[in-house]
């Protein structure tokens, strides 16, 4: 093995990404990372995405996360890895939502290899504002609540959209609420969904008007609450009608949700760790400024009712900690909790996270290395295994 290939433990310095949605205090709180100059700090990327590069520490230098795996992609992810997918195929995050991001839906893998190739065909400027496909590859997302954590995710049983569109009894979409309450089926929801998007100047003003009275008079029903809510941070948009055709969840701390491709989802507060595909495929449907192309968004949605009761994902416990059965090769995700020299075996590129207090490494080769709380660290394929140590709790993502 190379001297560069001795170590199997680097700490990393990750970038923050200060996006206007973020929280100015959660990180610092939760984390005890310093915001000296009161951002919003919205994003903690881990990972080599082009967009966000991590670097890491090799004895006193720091390299890009990035050219280190393009040096040595067989050792650092093994084989197989650089085979499937010729990168690390993940990308881990703490994200702080201080305000809602906006409604997505991300397209598969097929749609997103058919669409990149299209725009890039077309010469469209992965930069520019109309640009759908930033890669070919999909997100699928895992969520993992450190604050109580509300989302929105997949479309809400037909009926009970039906019913709540009804409840508030809009005059300027009743004739779509009556088609959709005559064919509550996926076509049903299809066509409903498409010509909400779609609505525009004073029949749009008159039913978003229209939603936010009723949401004043029933301040005291938290849907309607969050309504209003949303109107603050969003007035006039469209998407405001998203409560009522979604699911709308608050995630308790420690409790963790999929998001799978081509399904309509949106964070709106609270802060946790996501862990997704290494892609930036993002196809809107509302709570933004930004450019939403409704066509193709509904080419790239599933409109099937995702049951309120399945959304939150169980772990299994087994090897020291809790295990999550992620349903992509992209990525896996682990938690610990109070553990003391635990061996974990590697089979994939990892990193680590110190949530609440000193996370400890040991190599059989005698290395060791100690990060602080907030700190994360990469470790290699080739390390093949480690013991860990921490009186508190530490995540990992791997593949």
């Amino acid at each position: 093995m190379t001297q560069l290939l001795s170590h199997s433990f680097y700490p990393m310095e990750n970038i923050i990404q200060n996006y206007v949605w973020g929280s100015r205090t959660s990180i610092r709180e939760l984390l005890g990372i310093n915001n000296p100059d009161n951002q919003h700090q919205a994003e903690i990327w881990m990972g080599a995405h082009p967009n966000g590069c991590s670097k890491i520490k090799i004895d006193s230098e720091t390299q890009l996360l990035s050219n280190f795996i393009n040096q040595h992609k067989s050792e650092t992810l093994t084989a197989q890895t650089e085979a499937q997918f010729g990168e690390l195929p993940y990308l881990f995050k703490v994200l702080a939502a201080g305000e809602a991001l906006s409604i997505q839906v991300h397209p598969s893998k097929a749609q997103a290899e058919v669409g990149f190739a299209k725009e890039e065909q077309a010469g469209i400027p992965r930069t520019a504002a109309n640009r759908n496909y930033k890669d070919p590859n999909h997100k699928p997302e895992l969520v993992y609540a450190l604050t109580p954590y509300q989302a929105m995710n997949g479309f809400r049983e037909f009926a009970e959209t039906i019913a709540l569109f009804k409840q508030v009894n809009i005059s300027a979409i009743a004739d779509l609420v009556d088609a959709f309450a005559a064919a509550p089926g996926s076509k049903g929801l299809e066509s409903f969904f498409s010509a909400i998007l779609s609505l525009q100047g004073e029949v749009k003003e008159s039913a978003v008007k229209s939603l936010l009275e009723y949401a004043n008079a029933n301040k005291n029903d938290p849907l309607f609450a969050l309504i209003l809510e949303l109107a603050e941070q969003h007035p006039g948009d469209i998407g405001l009608f998203s409560p009522l055709m979604l699911n709308v969840i608050t995630l308790q701390p420690g409790e963790a949700m999929f998001l799978y491709a081509c399904t309509p989802h949106a964070y709106l507060k609270g802060t946790g760790l996501e862990i997704m595909a290494n892609s930036d495929n993002v196809l809107r449907a509302g709570l933004t400024p930004k450019y939403i192309d409704v066509k193709e968004l509904v080419a790239c949605t599933k409109f099937e009712a995702i049951p309120f009761d399945t959304l939150r994902f169980t772990p299994e416990e087994k090897q020291g900690g809790l295990y999550y059965a992620i349903p992509v090769d992209d990525f896996k995700f682990a938690l610990f909790e109070s553990v003391k020299d635990l061996t974990i075996k590697t089979q994939s590129a990892e990193i680590l996270l110190a949530l609440d207090a000193d996370l400890t490494l040991r190599h059989q080769n005698g290395e060791t290395v100690t990060i602080g709380k907030g700190e994360s660290v990469f470790i290699p394929a080739y390390a093949q295994q480690y013991q860990l140590t921490s009186t508190g709790r530490v995540a990992r993502a791997f593949n």
